[in-house]
């Protein structure tokens, strides 16, 4: 027991938990008591119940059109049953019967296209008509089964639009990777993300963006959003600020590494892309014939104006921030494999990932050693702190990258939720902070 730490009710639990107060306390004005008490209109609030407001309201709708189906097809058949009571004499006739009638109400719902609502349909009419014949007022029983219905769905969606007091976590720093929400970088990101993204920034929310490429304008609309958080960038080896378009920090490769790693690299006659970063400018250097992969890579990167892509080799040893070698997944491998044994000695570290603009291609990357996501955040932290020393670091994280679009969606509300926390909430966890 000792592995699990209670935490309190979230908003929607509460939320739920209120609109089936109101339901009861409605039917309780009314009078009804003990086996009395309907349970339909509670149970209807419990399920149209969302965490979002626009949520709820779609279930509501379903929810009330499923029962209207329903009830109809039921009251007809009561109908039915009192006009020609000889039909509901016989169980082997009225029983088909029912079959049959709950038939009509599933397809009732996909011929009016609400496929959404055809169970729940079909689950109503059954409640009206599964007494038979011990029901003497069809009418009435169809109506109050949709007034149930209505009163549950009314309660929900009324508690929901109610805003219940939140506090903004101003002191949070959240790190998102922006892996969780593209599955192409240079891509940009989906309307409903994008959007949700912005509604965080323009709230306040401190988000630290994390790439594992350069700044690139395909990616992200930099005027459209009010980033609060300078990124990190070129998985770990820089800070940029795409407010200001400007880097506020590297970590660079020594300049005798650097040397190492090009003559190692011409003694196996590999090209290679040399990034850089001299005066806030990302330029980009190509070493060696350039082979048909290296074309494909430059045709498909170098549309981005955040990118200098030049042809001399007029650059600074001292501006390097990381070698991008461009082949076949096994020609990496084996200069992986050659430098390897080399590489912490010189100070450096190497990655494989996936090449964007090449399908199923990767490129191999050299990094400082210290140019890490990890090392990133510390220096950001103490960048920021410097303005707000109360600032706290907070991972985002998700079960796995390039999430599809309603799991992002879910990941980003999942982040506001603790950004703006119920206030209850909220100062809960700052005793247990404190403590």
């Amino acid at each position: 027991m000792t592995k699990y730490k209670w935490s309190p009710p979230g908003q929607r639990i509460i939320k739920t938990s209120a609109a089936v107060l109101l339901c009861l306390l409605f039917y309780m004005l009314r009078g009804y008591r003990g086996n009395q008490m309907p349970a339909e209109a509670a149970i209807t609030a419990i399920i149209c119940m969302q965490a979002y407001l626009t949520d709820t309201a779609e279930n509501a709708v379903s929810r009330l059109l499923g029962t209207m189906i329903g009830a109809c097809w039921g009251f007809l058949f009561l109908l039915v049953m009192m006009l020609l009571p000889s039909l509901g004499a016989e169980p082997l006739i009225l029983y088909p019967l029912m079959g049959i009638g709950t038939l009509v109400a599933l397809h009732s719902a996909v011929l009016l296209h609400r496929e959404d609502t055809s169970a729940l349909s079909a689950i109503v009419f059954i409640c009206v008509v599964v007494a038979y014949p011990d029901i003497r007022d069809p009418l009435g029983q169809a109506f109050h089964r949709i007034l149930d219905v209505m009163l549950g769905t009314a309660a929900a969606v009324a508690v929901n639009a109610i805003h219940l007091p939140r506090k903004r976590m101003r002191g949070k720093v959240f790190f998102l990777p922006i892996r969780y929400l593209s599955a192409d970088p240079y891509q940009k990101l989906q309307p409903g993300v994008q959007f949700r993204l912005q509604s965080l920034f323009r709230d306040g929310a401190r988000i630290c963006l994390i790439s594992d490429h350069a700044p690139t304008v395909q990616t992200f609309q930099y005027n459209d959003m009010n980033i609060t958080v300078p990124m990190i960038v070129m998985d770990g080896a820089a800070i940029y600020d795409p407010v200001r378009n400007v880097y506020l920090s590297t970590a660079n490769i020594d300049p005798a590494s650097a040397r190492w790693l090009m003559k190692r690299l011409d003694g196996m006659d590999a090209g290679y892309f040399i990034y850089t970063v001299h005066r806030d400018r990302n330029c980009i250097y190509h070493h060696g014939a350039m082979t048909e992969r290296e074309q494909t890579v430059y045709q498909y990167l170098s549309r981005s104006p955040y990118r200098y892509y030049l042809a001399e080799d007029h650059f600074s040893m001292s501006d390097i921030v990381y070698f991008k070698i461009v082949a076949a997944g096994e020609d990496l491998m084996r200069i992986r494999k050659v430098l390897e044994p080399s590489l912490e000695k010189m100070k450096l570290r190497s990655v494989i990932r996936a090449q964007a603009g090449l399908d199923g291609g990767c490129s191999l990357y050299f990094y400082a050693a210290n140019a890490d996501v990890r090392h990133a955040k510390e220096h950001l932290m103490r960048l920021l702190q410097q303005e707000d020393p109360r600032l706290v670091m907070r991972d985002v994280t998700a079960d796995k990258p390039c999430l599809a679009m309603p799991e992002t969606i879910r990941l980003l509300r999942k982040l506001k939720a603790e950004y703006e926390p119920f206030f209850l909430i909220a100062q809960y966890k700052k005793r247990i902070w404190q403590h």
